[in-house]
């Protein structure tokens, strides 16, 4: 079901693993952008009347209105089901535990006496979150998005989902009720990339936002690409993805199961084993036929698992796993080893690191506090996932006094005149009437 790839002996590349040998799904997002530029550009010409028709054409509905009533989010929350409720709940506290020990307070530097450097932590004015509404309903979503930018300040927080045919053209009701349990009451029924269209042009129905963030489709991909610039993203998120590095210690059921779990997502879903351990890989492989025959989306799970995205890969040593794992930058990264926090500990690239057996991803996913918003693709090796910091800006503010500036004014009328900016000197010597700084 899964393939494998065999890095033993004279296998592995001593220069270092190049990317291209690991598995990893087709995700053109160029491809796309042609798709959704007139998508976009048309949200820009006629407002929320494209967003509504190009709704239609996508998801075969078209609701009332494109933000989501007052009285829908109410009743979606008084008939949620108390158990989902409840899980929803214990997740928002968790996630606000953590996100609250991530803002960051105000430094103000010393650089000379008189001469100050504070930095300034401010969230963006306003967010548009984007939760998906595909294969499956990620009411989680809401959680990971909405928490954190309530968390770093955020005044203005919109929501957009897609419409549901199943719904009458509203978000499915279990997004609608955790929007509601968080206190978000600005809601559109729309996806794709018209939704990420509206968010940053602006609509008559709702106003351009600084920052899209959540994850979505290769079009949701595109179209934030596109509009990058006009908007801030958080990152551009692709198929889900799970990379398991484990010795001979590991349990084959346990590893089978996480496996599973992030292939249940979507059939473009990557599942890599990285292992020392031949007879575990085998042992996974008996577990995966047995555990995927029982699952309830094994024709999804299966097309994950047997897609070119998705292998077993073998090393000779644990050092080799590492260097694999770093050169994959999963998205999530389960340590299942001896001593797993040690091998934890040396992990440089994943978006989030799950360690030893009971810390599996879907813990992550939706109570362990931590965010399941994570870069995909192999992007963790520069990108982080979203977190309070990403709805914060730094800024520096810069308090000199006429003594502090005069002690450094002839630096700065040197370096202005090395780069041939001889204005940039004339505005600190026109301070001293041309003496001080000569």
């Amino acid at each position: 079901m899964i393939s494998r790839i065999d890095l033993r002996g004279a296998a592995f590349p001593e220069g270092g693993i190049d990317r291209d040998l690991l598995p990893r799904a087709d995700f053109d997002v160029e491809a796309a952008l042609e798709a959704v530029r007139p998508i976009c550009e048309d949200v820009r010409r006629r407002g929320s009347a494209a967003v509504l028709d190009h709704g239609e054409r996508f998801d075969g509905v078209r609701p009332a209105s494109l933000r989501v009533p007052a009285a829908a989010l109410e009743s979606s929350l008084a008939d949620l089901d108390p158990a989902v409720r409840a899980a929803l709940e214990e997740s928002v506290r968790r996630t606000r535990i953590v996100h609250r020990e991530q803002r960051r307070t105000d430094v103000t530097t010393q650089v000379v006496p008189g001469g100050t450097v504070t930095e300034r932590w401010v969230p963006v004015e306003r967010v548009g979150l984007y939760v998906p509404g595909g294969l499956a309903v990620y009411p989680s979503s809401v959680v990971m998005n909405v928490v954190p930018a309530q968390e770093a300040g955020v005044e203005g927080i919109a929501v957009a989902s897609p419409p549901q045919k199943a719904f009458g053209g509203l978000p499915h009701p279990t997004i609608l009720a955790a929007c509601a349990l968080l206190g978000v009451t600005e809601v559109y029924a729309t996806g794709g990339a018209q939704a990420i269209a509206m968010f940053a042009y602006g609509t008559e129905d709702c106003r351009p936002v600084n920052l899209v963030t959540g994850p979505g489709n290769i079009y949701v991909a595109a179209a934030k690409r596109l509009l990058k610039g006009r908007v801030g993203i958080d990152a551009e998120a692709g198929p889900t993805e799970i990379a398991v590095l484990a010795d001979d210690s590991a349990d084959p059921a346990f590893v089978a199961a996480d496996l599973i779990s992030q292939a249940e997502h979507d059939p473009l879903a990557a599942a890599v084993l990285v292992t020392t351990s031949p007879e575990l890989a085998d042992a996974v492989d008996k577990q995966l036929d047995v555990q995927v025959a029982a699952a309830r989306h094994r024709e999804r799970i299966t097309a994950a698992l047997s897609g070119r995205q998705s292998a077993t890969v073998l090393v000779d040593t644990l050092d080799q796993g590492l260097a694999v794992v770093d050169a994959y930058a999963a998205e999530h990264l389960e340590i299942q080893t001896r001593d797993a926090a040690a091998t934890a500990a040396r992990v440089r690239n994943a978006g989030a690191v799950f360690v030893g057996p009971h810390a599996p991803v879907s813990l992550g996913d939706y109570c362990a506090g931590s965010n399941h918003v994570l870069p995909t693709g192999g992007c963790a090796c520069h990108s982080s996932g979203l977190s309070v910091q990403s709805f914060l800006r730094g800024i520096h503010v810069v308090d000199y006094s006429r003594d502090a500036l005069a002690e450094v004014a002839a630096h700065v009328v040197t370096l202005a005149n090395a780069e041939d900016l001889p204005a940039h000197g004339e505005a600190v010597r026109v301070r001293f009437g041309g003496g001080d700084a000569a």
